[in-house]
Formats: structure tokens, sequence, C-alpha cells
């Protein structure tokens, strides 16, 4: 269960190493052409023992050609319309994936780098446009199919390896002025689902290797924002948001599970973004203070794409779990924009436990038994979702 904490935590150290780079190579191009794009600087950059990011500084944007060629190994870049001076590509350069770099002008106009490999890899390039601080840039990204990755463990990883524990974030929907869905017979949402994950938490602490936290303790209120707070604070691993829903007709009912819609997380990574209190430890304890804007955006939306994947999943198996005590209103996990779903790097799901606009639903959720059973449903298929995570 570690390993899956540290992998996932060591996936989005990487991600944003990826941003930072330090310079190899700089310098000044030749006296070009009229109309020729300047090469200026060449920035290269180990992110990992696997990763090499490739950064060309230019004077105007270009287009660009990338392919790979075997026997050996070597990755070319045809920069169209452009010259640069012979000084900047001579000194020798070498990472755990790179072992040098040559290049040639071409009849054609364009300059051609070759990139000599140590070992296979996958490329990937992009343009990026002027920002405050930089001029028009080509990124190229070499992937290597050939090492395995060495771990580094962030210091919130080292404190998890320490204690062993997957931490369970459980948010009991609404409470104090909010009391949420009430029932023909007065049942409020707010206290069912306190009641549900109290005895979540109970089941919870008393398994090896896992723990549980409250997003709220009583029947207090809590923003909703302020519950993803409580849960990253604690340094939660995942988190599961507890409701009862409500429906204009009574014969509605069954359980479903939700997680966030790409709608949700695209609109959500905006805001971090914008906020810049929220950019520090925006991504698994991790700083984006030293990132650019675009670069911020790309790394949450890689960190999200995973996270919603893995909420969906997680959601599925805890639908499974479910519906072996329950009816189930869907049995597909549903997508949407909750805002306590939106943490870019936890995985995270909202159940609706049932529909207290039915009322033998709202009868069941009365019962002490069945929250009982519903609570262990929930993290039997955590649980289940888990086992298959870790093979």
């Amino acid at each position: 269960m570690d390993r899956l904490f540290k992998a996932r935590r060591i996936f989005l150290k990487r991600l944003v190493r990826y941003g930072a780079g330090f310079a190899l190579v700089s310098g000044a191009g030749r006296s070009l052409a009229a109309g020729k794009a300047a090469l200026t600087g060449i920035r290269i950059s180990q992110a990992d023992t696997d990763h090499t990011r490739i950064v060309f500084d230019l004077s105007k944007a270009i287009e660009h050609n990338i392919f790979a060629l075997a026997e050996p190994h070597r990755i070319v870049v045809d920069l169209a319309d452009t010259r640069t001076s012979s000084a900047l590509i001579s000194d020798e350069k070498s990472t755990s994936i790179l072992k040098g770099i040559r290049s040639a002008d071409r009849a054609t106009g364009e300059l051609r780098v070759v990139f000599d490999l140590k070992g296979k890899v996958r490329p990937r390039s992009f343009s990026l446009q002027p920002d405050g601080n930089s001029g028009h840039r080509l990124v190229v990204d070499l992937h290597s199919t050939n090492l395995s990755p060495t771990p580094i463990l962030t210091s919130q990883q080292k404190r998890r390896k320490q204690k062993k524990e997957f931490i369970i974030a459980l948010d009991p929907g609404h409470g104090g002025k909010d009391p949420g869905a009430i029932g023909k017979r007065g049942t409020r949402e707010k206290d069912v689902t306190l009641a549900v994950a109290r005895k979540m938490k109970a089941i919870i602490n008393r398994t090896d290797g896992y723990r549980a936290v409250l997003t709220r303790e009583g029947d207090q209120f809590i923003a909703l924002r302020n519950r993803v707070k409580k849960a990253r604070e604690k340094q939660a691993d995942l988190f599961v948001s507890l409701h009862a829903d409500s429906f204009r007709s009574p014969n509605v009912k069954g359980a479903s599970v939700y997680a966030l819609s790409l709608n949700g997380a695209t609109s959500e990574a905006a805001r971090w973004i914008a906020e810049k209190e929220n950019r520090s430890d925006l991504i698994g304890g991790i700083s984006l203070d030293d990132k650019d804007d675009l670069i911020t955006s790309v790394l949450l939306d890689l960190s999200q794409t995973a996270t919603i994947q893995d909420s969906l999943e997680l959601g599925n198996d805890v639908l499974k779990h479910i519906s072996k005590v329950s009816s189930i209103n869907n049995n597909k996990v549903q997508q949407a924009g909750f805002a306590v779903l939106k943490a870019p790097d936890m995985p995270s799901i909202l159940v609706e436990t049932a529909f207290l606009s039915n009322p033998t639903e709202e009868k069941k959720l009365r019962n002490s038994k069945h929250q009982h059973k519903l609570a262990r449903a929930v993290f039997e298929g955590i649980k289940s979702h888990l086992s298959q995570s870790l093979g």
C-alpha cells in the first residue's frame, strides 16, 4: 500500500521538475540573413534518470520536424529557416539519456540538430510563446524506454514511509446551518452522513495500514473548499464525501457514486492558477511558485487527468460493493463538477448513499445497522481498488 502513494507522489514530483531545468549552454547567434530565425541558446535539463528536456531559445516562432533514428539511436530536429553559431552546438553535453549534440545547415535552409543517445527514447515536442522573462521557445522532451527511474522521496513521502498508513479523508456532507436534504420523517442529511462517517472511521481505524480522518467531527458548517483543505492538511491520500440524495419523486431510489468531470477539472485548474496563494503546495506537497502559468497549467492538467481516472476506477469498485447491501440508482460512476472533488492530486469520490425523499430508503438510513453496512461496503470498495492498483 505504501508503494501506491509513493509511486503517485514520485510521478507528481517528476512532473514539476520538468519545469525547473538548468542551463548548460547559451550564447548569441552569428549575424543572420534577413528573415531567418536565430537560435540563441540551448538549455538542457535532466528531470530524472529517464527524462531529459531540451529547450531551444529562438528569436521568433518557427516550424520544426522531429524524428527518431536507430543503430545508433538518435533524435533529429529540423528547424525551418534557422541559423546559429557552430560554437553553440560544439560543446560536449551528456545526461543519462544524451551522449552529445551536433548540427549542420541544410541546403533547404533548415538547421538540423542531431542528438546522439545512449538508448531508445520517446520524443515529444511543443512550442512556447514569449512571456515576461523568455522569448520564443521550442521544447523537446526525451523519455527513455530503457532506464528504470530512481525513486526520489519528498519529505511528505518519507513521513508516510515511516508511519506506513494510507490516510482516507471522510467528508460528512452538509452540517450546522446547512441540514442538506430532509426526509418526510424529518431525517436530516447532515445527521445521516455524520453517522455513516463515524462508523466508517471506526472500521477503517481498526484495520492495519489504514487511518481515517473526518472533515467535520460534529454538527458544524464547513465551506466546501475548506473540506478539501482540511483533507490536504491531514495528508490524506484519498477523499470520500458522503451524502444522501433527494428528488421530487418519492419513487426514485438507490445509491450513486460521482467523480469529477473534465469540465469541472478545467475550471478548477484555472482557479488554482489565478489564486497565487494556492500555488505553493499545489501538487502533492510540491511548490509551483517558480513556474510560469503555462507550465503550471500543463502540470495541473496532467495531474488532474490522472487523478480523475483514478477516481473513476475507485468509484466503480465502491459502487460494486455498495450494490451488495443497497439498491443502485446508476450502475456507472457519474461525473459532475462538485467543488469537494477538485483537488488535483488526491483521488476523490462523492457517494450518494440513498434517497431521503424515498420513504423506504429514509427508514433504512435511520437504521444504525444499515448505516454500518453502507460504511463497510464503501471501505471494502476502497480496499478492493487499492489491491488491484498494487497488483
